[in-house]
């Protein structure tokens, strides 16, 4: 399974598992893949805990890190974090926080106590993800950046390769692919429209071996629902250098998950996914509910643009997370179409080497089909 980037990484298993979930990152990575940590929910103080935590349980092996910085979102010139909260704060007209507040109310799920205060922050900007980097750089254990979002701005780029670090960004069209290339990024992660989080709609099938032939000696590692060892022989067959997986993570063992998310997963089907702006701003596959119907159905407020509507989002995340039991109706879950398949919990370590077993068994059986000519 040994592919050049992997090999330059220092790691056994082509497999790149993205995660909010600091103990999955660690657990994947000593598992002898690449775990990734998603880093946009979190401030640089928080940062800096979650790496200090997952360096202390890595023993020196390497490990991701996952920023979002869009190409395109409102107040994008601003730098100065403070004025653009001030700026997007003031463009969120009150009747959408009232439409999100009161979407949670009629399914009762409970008010947050009084003394939980909920206010506004930025996330997915240059200005909040940039001192994110600041602090991944600082850490040795950190060999790779990614951006979920588009071609990182220059001097991003230029900041984390000069540190040594590999950078990269995910793309869904073959477009996005070309500037990737232009840009001099170290790896384009190439995730197809099944994948969940932010996603385009083209097929992975359709978008590997594009972006593969667009990259050139880049290489390209394959995302978009993802989540067996058949899907990586596939990948790497079309030339990917190995497999971005981020869904299947959310019902392993060592995941944050709460156990009424999990029920959620394991009783969805691949067709119970919807690709919606609801979340973010930004086109984001998860499961559908009453919070995504109720925002895409006509004569309700449409959803604003990154990054407000995340904005308007986060007191309803909060009371979520708070009480996950009675919020299943209207909860905001990112996840891809492999969610179909996800029916069960299982350690990081067992999953990674199941994906293993898998990918082995179908090389040997395409190995037979040759030798039966």
């Amino acid at each position: 399974m040994q592919t050049k980037l992997a090999k330059q990484l220092g790691i056994e298993f082509p497999i790149f598992a993205f995660t909010h979930c600091r103990d999955v990152v660690a657990a994947v990575t000593n598992a002898g893949a690449f775990g990734v940590l998603g880093a946009v929910g979190f401030t640089p103080e928080q940062l800096e805990i979650e790496l200090n935590w997952i360096d202390d349980h890595v023993d020196g092996k390497p490990y991701g890190v996952d920023v979002i910085i869009p190409n395109k979102y409102m107040g994008q010139d601003e730098k100065d974090a403070e004025k653009l909260l001030e700026l997007a704060s003031a463009r969120i007209p009150q009747g959408h926080r009232d439409f999100a507040r009161k979407l949670l109310d009629d399914v009762g799920v409970p008010a947050l106590p009084k003394e939980v205060d909920i206010q506004d922050r930025l996330t997915m900007t240059e200005a909040t993800s940039v001192p994110l980097v600041d602090v991944a750089l600082k850490h040795d254990n950190v060999k790779l950046i990614a951006n979920a979002l588009g071609t990182p701005p220059p001097e991003v780029i230029k900041q984390i390769q000069e540190a040594g670090r590999l950078c990269g960004a995910l793309c869904g069209k073959p477009r996005h692919a070309e500037r990737h290339v232009e840009a001099g990024l170290d790896f384009i992660i190439a995730q197809g429209g099944e994948g969940g989080g932010h996603t385009g709609d083209v097929g992975s099938m359709v978008l590997w071996p594009d972006v593969v032939e667009i990259a050139g000696d880049i290489p390209v590692i394959a995302a978009g629902g993802i989540g067996t060892g058949r899907q990586m022989a596939a990948a790497l067959g079309m030339g990917a250098q190995g497999v971005w997986c981020g869904s299947i993570w959310l019902t392993v063992e060592e995941a944050e998950s709460s156990p009424a998310t999990k029920e959620s997963l394991f009783a969805a089907t691949s067709s119970d996914t919807v690709r919606s702006r609801s979340f973010t701003g930004k086109e984001v596959r998860m499961l559908r509910n009453k919070w995504t119907d109720s925002w895409d159905s006509p004569g309700n407020p449409e959803s604003l643009g990154a990054p407000l509507q995340m904005m308007v989002a986060r007191e309803s995340m909060a009371r979520q997370t708070r009480y996950p039991e009675k919020s299943q109706e209207v909860a905001c879950t990112p996840v891809g179409q492999i969610v179909g398949r996800m029916n069960d919990t299982q350690s990081s370590r067992d999953l990674v080497m199941a994906m293993v077993e898998d990918y082995v068994d179908s090389v040997d059986r395409l190995n037979s089909l040759q030798e039966d000519l």
